[in-house]
């Protein structure tokens, strides 16, 4: 196993998943919508993560999206990268 795959899985097997799923869930709660950017910034200004980057948000937005929690219901131009972006709200019951 190469380092940099042992390192990623050492990670991996740390991070509390369904914390996180939680934070996301309860930052969309009310919300018409927010891109993966969005919430990372909202998680860091919530103190749930040390750095507002969107990587921190992106994985789990996408593993909601495959059980039905979230869904993307549109794009927006992102004003870091200016490209479009996928828009992600909770499903609704």
């Amino acid at each position: 196993m190469s380092i940099t795959t042992e390192t990623r899985r050492e990670s991996y097997e740390a991070l509390d998943a369904a914390t996180v799923n939680r934070h996301i869930t309860g930052i969309l709660e009310g919300s018409e919508g927010m891109t993966a950017r969005e919430i990372a910034e909202e998680m860091y200004n919530r103190h749930y993560i040390p750095y507002p980057v969107r990587q921190a948000a992106a994985p789990r937005l996408t593993e909601l999206e495959r059980v039905g929690v979230v869904e993307v219901t549109g794009k927006k131009l992102d004003e870091w990268t200016g490209r479009k972006v996928a828009v992600y709200r909770l499903v609704e019951l």
